[in-house]
């Protein structure tokens, strides 16, 4: 087990079929005790609750909205009543909306750069402190191939803007924080089959995109879960400020 003793935050880990869920479940399964922080709390002690047990504790669901900073304060004040230590820190919430440049209005704006972008500041302050007082940690960051490469299948210019933001702050973070033992790092996912793109992409749709993937499929939660979890872990000890592609090979640098 990778993860025996640790405690680990989670955003955006309550939909069945997310990443967050698949990283949540899998973190369970490597021996850490797991906080769920999601936006709809009945959802996130739910999740909670159906997570593998482990002997050092329960797990958590918490209602937390990443867009308010004094939500993820609270959040964070609860997380740290009941497990003490945050050790790892997975800032996974996002949403995404396809749109074109001229379609953009300002709060479509506002709210996708306040989830994707703000979000993972607002957590990353409020965790943090407490990764310096106690020895260090680790914080993965969710950002997108749309930031590489300008855009995706279901993300706007605004999404791939906030997500290339995610990766300068992480980057940053990464080199600030890393003398006190926190490392800070990035995953960028490609066409992952999720709740959010289910139901969205059609046979030809999917065909066409995979003919553009040399790994010739899609991925799913549990390729991301897995970078994250290699992240979280003593795996990835010296390893700060990168970005892992998840991406089938989508793109390649």
């Amino acid at each position: 087990m990778l993860l025996m003793g640790k405690s680990a935050v989670i955003s955006g880990a309550a939909s069945k079929r997310g990443i967050g869920r698949a990283t949540a479940e899998l973190f369970a399964s490597h021996g850490a005790r797991v906080a769920i922080l999601d936006i709809n709390a009945d959802e996130a002690e739910a999740a909670a609750s159906d997570l593998p047990p482990v002997d050092h504790g329960a797990h958590i669901g918490i209602r937390c909205d990443v867009t308010d900073r004094a939500s993820c304060t609270s959040a964070a004040g609860e997380v740290f009543g009941a497990f003490g230590v945050a050790n790892i820190l997975i800032n996974n919430a996002g949403i995404t909306q396809p749109v074109k440049t001229l379609e953009i209005s300002d709060a479509d704006w506002q709210r996708i750069v306040a989830v994707n972008m703000t979000g993972v500041l607002n957590l990353s302050q409020v965790f943090i402190p407490n990764m310096r007082d106690n020895g260090g940690g680790s914080i993965a960051c969710m950002s997108s191939v749309s930031a590489q490469r300008g855009g995706g299948i279901f993300g706007g210019p605004h999404y791939s803007a906030a997500k290339a933001g995610v990766l300068g702050l992480a980057k940053a973070m990464a080199r600030e924080f890393g003398p006190n033992g926190i490392r800070v790092n990035c995953v960028t996912p490609g066409l992952i089959q999720t709740d959010i793109t289910g139901g969205k992409l059609s046979a030809e749709m999917r065909a066409d995109i995979i003919k553009g993937i040399p790994l010739s499929r899609l991925g799913d939660a549990g390729d991301v879960a897995n970078i994250y979890l290699f992240l979280a872990s003593d795996l990835s000890a010296y390893v700060t400020g990168a970005v892992i592609d998840v991406n089938g090979g989508m793109l390649i640098h």
